[in-house]
């Protein structure tokens, strides 16, 4: 992919908890480190987090 990973996929820096290897490194990517999530993007808990986060990457997929 030219532009990182495919939606749907972890990233491969994701811990066994859930936690960014990479956090306040300074070889995290930008984008992450740009990233400031909303609570509307988070929800309440975690399966309401990935729907939100399904929807989005439905409604900015190109074509």
């Amino acid at each position: 992919m030219p532009h990182g990973k495919p939606a749907g996929v972890p990233c491969v820096q994701l811990l066994p908890d859930l936690r960014c290897a990479l956090f306040g490194k300074p070889e995290r990517p930008a984008f992450c480190a740009s990233l400031r999530p909303t609570q509307e993007m988070c929800g309440r808990e975690r399966d309401e987090a990935l729907a939100g986060l399904a929807a989005l990457e439905r409604a900015t997929a190109p074509g």
